[in-house]
């Protein structure tokens, strides 16, 4: 690495191979060797590293960087190192024997010892009471049925040969008999199996005794016993008994133990349900309970179809009935036929109208699908205990079904009950009528919305709403996705037919709210796409407005409500909102280009301002219109336009036909003024108010200012620049309560909102120019320097040269470090490029034999195929 070496050794290198006894070096390349050449020599200087080979030197560096770094680098993602973990190896203060002992120890301990608590397959010995398990795995005695305790499970030594031996050779145990002039034929295989059998059933025949004889004395053992004990057993009365010791009382600890020992213990829980199964279940039941509204709107009763068993077993014994009278009849027979007793003129009568009304009912159920998907019934309120939980969940319960229900529960305890088929009475069905259904479709526009909630009252329209919403849940059916994101725009439209009617019916656009908040979170895209919408066609309209006449009013109360609305669907602290930021310019662009021309027009802009508070009170967004627009509404407050501390920016101006808008001189209406908020009904119109009124209406648009104005110092406090901000306001504030043109109570509200101001720390000081000293006068008396020794080095202590020479010389070797280093890069990037470049060879040799091969099994594949076409 570095430079060759100096000339003086390379000429010794180029000595004969006799100088030195050294082996003799071959004389470099004359086109590898650099002369580094002087300008001039100086006297004195020694030179190094004019003559050098910087190509050998490079092949040197890189031959001992392969050996080296590369090394290394091929290695560094092993770990083979052998490590010798043998106990006491390099240990010299124990001794051999020792270490034998220690070793043979530790093995033995790590053969016994369990490496894992939860595994029961190791070797390990395990016994149940006291003896192993392994022993009793083996089943050496298997238990026989027929057999006693005694020699349970051995088999015979005779029927062990004749089974097992083949039946022909001797019976072990037996001395063999050789056949014999005198003696008996050996037996045959039969004979010897009836005989075994025969022992076999004898020794059966003899533990059975022995078991009864072995009762009997147990059994007479047992009664012997008994009778002793009676005669043992003297026990005393319990009126001696009780003079004795009495029973200790538990202490706390043992009340506790039982207690727990007869705690109840956890039940297991059902699962919670999905939102399908929810959305399914809600369904179903608001089916079941339009099905009974219909059916009892046509006054058919339950009896003659919920009732009426939809089939019969054959094994049904028919007994699942109560026999409310005694209508048995007696039964005689006459002539060989059954004779039943006549039933009553009234009676047959009514069978006969029933039986025809239950056909009329029969042909409507037809009709109906409805009806007969609807099991249950309303004489008992089977249907409202059903959905009990449901109603109380959602708060769904109607008056008029609730009232209905009670009613006909009343009617069919007394004693005029309906008999089946017949019709329910008139005011039944009219109530019926009344009620709302409880399944709705999906409507396909905004008139039809309207026509289903129109005329209805605000907790039926809710009731309306919702159950469209259950009815037609998107996991339900496949289009019902669709309809509801339509929903959510027909909504939004009636809530501004309502806002812009006369009255504005603003409790139900508040209830609305909560089902249009619902379908927000079902489908936000479809919601922002609609609210976006709204937003955009009344800036248009306000654009145009602007371009005709030059100025734009405030939008309509419609307007209004879609900006409140939108703040309270979707966040509005986000940095960036695809509906809220647009939002927020639609407010800023009221407040500055509406002007105000009239007191309805100042009650919009102070609810603009009450909601853009609304919508950066989390972000602390600072918004310049909404100051500017307070300080315009207390500047028409204001009598003495004069004294002036402050600029007017438009639509605000200092003097003009509408600067004193606000203004009431009047003490008798300052007096007879109460606080109170202003009804956002005053933002549709005004009627037509005294002038008492109108100053009333004034006064609280300035409370209401006033408060906004709080608002903005408790949200704005912490700005570093507030007081600058605040600046207008305050010299607005501080002029009201000079002038005292305002009642008592906004004056202390006025006073209250200064101090708070004035509270409000100051996060900066003024910029003041720097304080230094003064530059002196320029004197031309000359810089006198020694100079102790001239050269690059001057002269000083020891210490100090040393030092010199070790900065010096680490900041040499401290950029050799960097240049070898840079180098170790460069190299060990050439080593990655061509690792990848060889890996990229191979892949592309592999794919090229691939597509080699494919081509070769197309050309064949097609070569067949054209082979078989022309046979």
């Amino acid at each position: 690495m570095g430079k060759a070496r100096s000339a003086a050794r390379g000429k010794a290198s180029a000595a004969p191979a006799g100088a030195l006894g050294s082996r003799a070096r071959p004389n470099p390349n004359p086109f590898e060797v650099k002369v580094n050449r002087q300008k001039f020599q100086v006297l004195g200087r020694k030179t190094r590293h004019d003559v050098g080979l910087p190509g050998v030197s490079r092949a040197r560096a890189l031959q001992k960087r392969t050996q080296t770094l590369l090394k290394e680098y091929k290695e560094r993602d092993k770990s083979n190192v052998f490590r010798d973990k043998r106990f006491g190896e390099y240990n010299s203060s124990i001794s051999p024997e020792e270490k034998m002992m220690k070793r043979f120890a530790l093995e033995q301990q790590r053969q016994h010892e369990k490496k894992s608590i939860y595994n029961l397959n190791e070797d390990e010995e395990l016994t149940h009471y006291g003896q192993s398990l392994a022993d009793i795995e083996k089943h050496n005695d298997i238990v026989d049925s027929d057999s006693d305790t005694e020699g349970r499970g051995a088999l015979s030594a005779e029927l062990t040969a004749t089974h097992f031996g083949g039946g022909s050779g001797p019976v072990p145990g037996k001395a063999t008999q050789q056949p014999s002039g005198g003696e008996e034929p050996p037996k045959s295989r039969r004979e010897l199996i009836e005989e075994l059998i025969a022992r076999s059933k004898q020794e059966k025949r003899e533990r059975q005794a022995q078991r009864e004889d072995a009762l009997e004395l147990t059994e007479k053992l047992d009664q012997d016993w008994k009778e002793i004990q009676a005669l043992l057993a003297c026990k005393t009365p319990k009126s001696e008994s009780g003079g004795g010791k009495e029973k200790p009382k538990p202490d706390a600890y043992d009340m506790m133990v039982r207690e727990l020992g007869f705690e109840m213990k956890a039940q297991p829980s059902n699962r919670m349900k999905t939102e399908e199964e929810l959305a399914r279940e809600e369904q179903e039941r608001l089916r079941r309970l339009e099905a009974e509204r219909l059916r009892r709107m046509l006054g058919r009763d339950e009896d003659a179809h919920s009732k009426r068993p939809k089939h019969l077993s054959a094994d049904d014994l028919n007994d699942g009935f109560v026999l409310d009278t005694d209508d048995r009849r007696l039964l005689s027979y006459k002539d060989g036929k059954m004779n039943v007793e006549e039933e009553p003129s009234g009676d047959s009568s009514g069978g006969e109208s029933g039986e025809e009304e239950e056909e009329e009912g029969e042909g409507w159920s037809e009709g109906g699908p409805e009806d007969s998907d609807s099991p249950d019934g309303h004489s008992d309120l089977e249907s409202d205990a059903d959905s009990k939980d449901a109603h109380s969940a959602d708060g769904l319960v109607g008056r008029e079904s609730d009232a209905d229900s009670v009613e006909v529960h009343a009617q069919l305890q007394g004693d005029q009950r309906p008999s089946p088929g017949e019709r329910l009475p008139r005011d039944d069905q009219a109530a019926a009528r009344a009620q709302l259904p409880y399944t709705f479709a999906v409507p396909e526009s905004c008139e039809e919305l309207k026509s289903l909630l129109s005329g209805k009252s605000m907790e039926d329209q809710l009731l309306v709403v919702e159950r469209i919403q259950k009815c037609n849940h998107p996991s339900l059916a496949v289009g019902n996705k669709a309809k509801l994101e339509k929903l959510f725009g027909f909504l939004l439209e009636y809530i501004g037919d309502l806002a812009v009617s006369d009255p504005p019916d603003l409790g139900v656009i508040d209830k609305l709210v909560v089902p249009l908040y619902n379908l927000c979170q079902m489908f936000p895209e479809s919601a922002s796409d609609a609210v976006k919408f709204v937003l955009r066609d009344a800036m248009h309209e306000m654009e145009g407005t602007v371009e005709t006449t030059g100025r734009a009013a405030f939008p309509g109360l419609d307007v209004l409500i879609y900006l409140k609305i939108a703040g309270m669907l979707f966040p509005t602290s986000d940095f960036w909102h695809p509906v809220i930021t647009p939002a927020l310019l639609c407010l800023s662009q009221l407040l500055t280009k509406c002007p105000v021309r009239s007191l309805q027009d100042a009650v919009k802009g102070l609810f603009v301002c009450c909601v853009f508070l609304d919508y950066v009170a989390l972000s602390q967004r600072f918004i310049p219109e909404l100051i500017n627009f307070l300080a315009g509404i207390l500047h028409m407050a204001t009598p003495n336009k004069q004294s002036q501390g402050y600029t007017l920016v438009h639509p605000f101006r200092a003097l003009g036909k509408n600067s004193e808008l606000l203004l009431v001189s009047d003490e008798e209406d300052m007096a007879t003024w109460q606080r109170r908020s202003l009804p956002l009904q005053w933002a549709g119109g005004l009627k037509a108010q005294t002038e008492t009124e109108a100053n009333h209406t004034r006064l609280s648009c300035l409370a209401v200012c006033l408060a906004l104005v709080r608002r903005c110092v408790l949200a704005y406090g912490a700005l570093p620049s507030f007081h600058d901000i605040a600046r207008p306001l305050r010299a607005l504030l501080t002029e009201h309560l000079a002038t005292r043109c305002c009642p008592p109570t906004l004056q202390e509200l006025s006073r209250s909102v200064l101090t708070e101001m004035e509270n409000q720390p100051r996060h900066y000081r003024p910029l003041v120019c720097e304080k230094s000293k003064p530059v002196p006068l320029k004197l031309f008396t000359p810089r006198l320097v020694k100079v102790l020794e001239f050269g690059r080095k001057r002269g000083s202590t020891r210490e100090e040269q040393e030092r010199r020479r070790l900065i010096h010389k680490h900041k040499r070797e401290f950029k050799g470090a960097v240049r070898e280093i840079r180098k170790d890069n460069q190299f060990l990037a050439r080593m990655r490029l061509s690792e990848i470049m060889e890996r990229d060879a191979e892949r592309k040799r592999k794919v090229k034999q691939l597509f080699n091969s494919l081509a070769t099994q197309e050309g064949e594949w097609k070569a067949l195929k054209r082979k078989k076409f022309k046979k």
